[in-house]
């Protein structure tokens, strides 16, 4: 099969990246309905210039972003990957993708939070670099989080 891809840095406007978001949190919701209340907060996405989509043949599939955490470091947030287009590394390039936008904007470290099922998700995130750490705000406390911190300089 002949698959054409295109990766677009974007903005939290885009109408592709909020319904490939509502698709995800719709798929957060229903592998893990008792931790909504605690959950939701967290992924809220303000204005956010640093996104970037992969497109699949023209549909939009793929979506990531980070936002400033403190100084010097960033939180990759809302990485998603349609099921139709899983296995293809396009969670790998996104994260390349923004790590290099972070490392230009002059952040070193990049962050991350996810849930101790996303098996999948934890085993990407290592495979590219992050390593387990201490949860940090506003995590601390929740044992269904798994905190990961990666060095991008």
């Amino acid at each position: 099969m002949n698959l054409f891809t295109k990766v677009v840095k974007t903005t939290s406007e885009s109408p592709d990246f909020i319904n490939l978001i509502e698709t995800f949190d719709a798929f957060l919701w229903e592998r893990y309905p008792e931790l909504k209340n605690d959950y939701w907060g967290n992924n809220l996405i303000e204005f956010n210039p640093n996104v970037i989509l992969i497109y699949l043949n023209e549909k939009a599939v793929a979506c990531g972003c980070f936002k400033k955490y403190k100084a010097g470091t960033v939180e990759l947030k809302r990485m998603f990957v349609l099921p139709e287009a899983r296995g293809l590394g396009l969670a790998q390039k996104i994260i390349r993708e923004l790590e290099e936008e972070a490392r230009i904007q002059g952040f070193e470290t990049m962050v991350l939070e996810t849930l101790y099922k996303q098996i999948e998700a934890i085993s990407l995130y290592q495979k590219v670099g992050f390593e387990i750490v201490e949860n940090y705000e506003p995590y601390v406390g929740l044992a269904n989080s798994v905190c990961m911190s990666k060095s991008i300089v």
